[in-house]
C-alpha cells in the first residue's frame, strides 16, 4: 500500500504517484502538493507560518 504523505510547506495530504519530492545536500527529504509550495518555500524562502493563505487553508482543513 502506498503511504500518503504530507506537504512540508502547507500541510495539505499527497496522493500516491503526485507532488514534488526534493533532497537537501544534508540528505533531508523535502515533499511538496504542487509547484506553488515548491517556489515559495525553495525559490523565494517564504515561511509558511507567515503566508494569510496558508492559516486559511489550515483552518479550513481543521
Amino acid at each position: 500500500m502506498p503511504k500518503l504523505r504530507t506537504c512540508t510547506y502547507c500541510g495539505r495530504t499527497i496522493e500516491p504517484g503526485t507532488g514534488l519530492m526534493f533532497v537537501t545536500k544534508r540528505g533531508d527529504i523535502l515533499w511538496f502538493c504542487s509547484s506553488k509550495c515548491y517556489k515559495n518555500f525553495m525559490k523565494l524562502r517564504r515561511r509558511p507560518e507567515k503566508q494569510e493563505w496558508i492559516r486559511r487553508l489550515k483552518k479550513s482543513m481543521a
